[in-house]
């Protein structure tokens, strides 16, 4: 058989070439970008229309409001036909899934705008729903991970739905094509030698520059040497939501908070234990009282806080073994000792709660085969059979290079930077990533003075490279002397925002384009006769 119709047999796609879907679109979408570079006075031919991507950076509900306030003003200005690529990276995500929800959302963007403001201004998920969902996940897919805990618990605390549309359902070639992107697990650490960036769009999923794809429907179904084996139903927008943006769980406070919205969550599951998930449980006569297990469960929580606190544990770590001697007849002996503690080394004490923690999940999960810190769940996480996902922010947080595959032909990328603090690493590491890969980029020189009083419009140009226009969120223009007092404000570690700060922010994200309308249309001239000629 000939290399080409195995290949055609084979659901891997090996090659770099555009998926021809995404091709048909940039063929018709150019068309859309041609008449709008009219109405905005820039000559233009056919041939020379530039290929814009506007990307929009990590920084949870800040980085989903500020993406949809700089939206807002794109439309306003006339500027957001220009775009023919929209990808973002974790809460930038959150917006887009919002507004792709509405299959022509960019021709009604001021309609659209208002009810999303009115979703996430108004109450969260209730727990009843989103328990509701966590069992569909559980008993709807062969692998049932954290993932779906994050998705149920902490993501609709912010997006304040329950989105079951798959990525598929919501494509309309009316929109910019939106990609979404995460990044490999267990080749972030070498990306010299391998390819962690990971882009979804509505046609494909895949490596974006080694060049291996699958139909996005098919994207978490088994694969083996290039074939399907087994199928898993395309997931969902809250999965994919919480897939991309899962760094919010990186960091002190963030781990704070999430276990804290787990305890809340456990608390509401005690009165329903009697469902159906405890059926094995309450058929077993040397099932202990479910409330024991949970309440393990409880104060594990409550000492991993403590232990972030640097508060001495040793009161609840007692209790949860006291509890597992009384559940397991004394059998149950969990294998680190409180002594070995340390919360002078804060690695050390990590170190030591995360195996302690694996430990006491292993003894319950003989009562919990529901909960996904079993044994088995834990092996399947180290297996190469299987491929694991995070958040593309835990590496770098923007999604640059979705839009540096050189099949994609960028002109010029437009970057929003909502990061919580220096609003020029991602921009840098980029830089200094693209020039080890040997990727044509732009070099990114930012003057000292800027580092502390950024500016609000930065352009970065290069032989053979697109050009970058960078826009922190935060900056001299539109916040005057009181950056910190904004970042403060609106740091990442906080409950859903009020009406107020939703207000707020989206008008200061807003700003950063309206006062550089004519700077942006002045780029896109310049992307537009460099194009001319080439």
């Amino acid at each position: 058989m000939s290399a080409s119709k195995l290949q055609e047999k084979r659901e891997v796609r090996i090659g770099h070439s555009l998926n021809k879907k995404e091709e048909e679109f940039v063929i018709k979408r150019r068309e859309t970008v041609f008449q709008s570079l009219q109405k905005l006075n820039i000559p233009c031919s056919q041939d020379a229309v530039p290929h814009i991507a506007l990307l929009g950076s990590g920084g949870g509900q800040r980085a989903m409001v500020g993406l949809l306030g700089s939206l807002v003003q794109l439309d306003k200005a006339g500027l957001l036909d220009c775009i023919l690529y929209l990808s973002g990276v974790s809460g930038s995500t959150w917006c887009m899934a919002s507004l792709y929800q509405e299959p022509d959302w960019s021709t009604k963007l001021e309609t659209v705008k208002d009810r999303i403001v009115e979703r996430i201004k108004g109450p969260q998920v209730s727990l009843t729903d989103a328990m509701a969902k966590l069992k569909k996940y559980y008993y709807g897919k062969d692998f049932f991970s954290l993932t779906d805990l994050w998705a149920a618990v902490v993501v609709t605390a912010y997006v304040k739905e329950i989105d079951e549309h798959t990525l598929t359902d919501q494509w309309d070639h009316k929109n910019p094509f939106p990609i979404y992107t995460v990044i490999d697990k267990q080749c972030k650490q070498s990306i010299k030698e391998k390819d962690p960036w990971f882009e979804i769009s509505p046609h494909e999923a895949g490596y974006s520059l080694t060049g291996a794809f699958v139909e996005t429907c098919n994207f978490g179904s088994q694969f083996d040497n290039g074939s399907k084996k087994k199928h898993q139903p395309e997931m969902d927008m809250l999965y994919l939501q919480a897939l991309c943006g899962s760094a919010l769980a990186d960091g002190k406070e963030i781990k704070k908070f999430l276990l804290e919205k787990i305890k809340e969550f456990f608390k509401h599951l005690l009165p329903t234990i009697q469902t159906e998930m405890f059926e094995e449980m309450r058929k077993d006569p040397k099932a202990p009282p479910v409330e024991k297990c949970f309440q393990v469960l409880m104060d594990l929580m409550d000492m991993n806080l403590s232990v972030l606190n640097v508060k001495d544990p040793s009161a609840l770590d007692q209790s949860i073994r006291t509890t597992l001697n009384k559940l397991g007849g004394g059998k149950h002996q969990l294998i680190f000792p409180i002594e070995k503690l340390n919360l002078a080394d804060k690695q050390a004490a990590k170190r030591y709660m995360k195996q302690h923690t694996e430990d006491v999940c292993n003894n319950l999960s003989h009562w919990f085969r529901f909960w996904p810190f079993n044994k088995t769940a834990l092996s399947n996480l180290n297996k190469s059979e299987t491929r694991d996902y995070e958040d593309a922010g835990l590496l770098l947080n923007s999604p640059f290079f979705s839009v540096l595959r050189k099949e994609r032909n960028t002109d010029l990328i437009i970057s929003l930077d909502f990061s919580k603090s220096d609003p020029f690493t991602t921009v840098k590491q980029t830089a200094e990533m693209c020039k080890k890969l040997k990727i044509p980029f732009p070099e990114v020189n930012i003057p000292s003075e800027d580092l502390e009083k950024p500016k609000d419009f930065y352009v970065f140009k290069g032989q053979n490279a697109p050009t970058v226009i960078h826009i922190p969120l935060f900056n001299v223009v539109n916040c005057g002397d009181d950056i910190k007092t904004w970042r403060k404000k609106y740091h990442t570690f906080q409950d859903s925002y009020s009406a107020e700060k939703i207000t707020d922010l989206m008008e200061v994200a807003g700003k950063n384009i309206s006062n550089n309308r004519e700077k942006l249309k002045e780029q896109i001239a310049a992307a537009v006769g460099k194009k001319a000629h080439n």
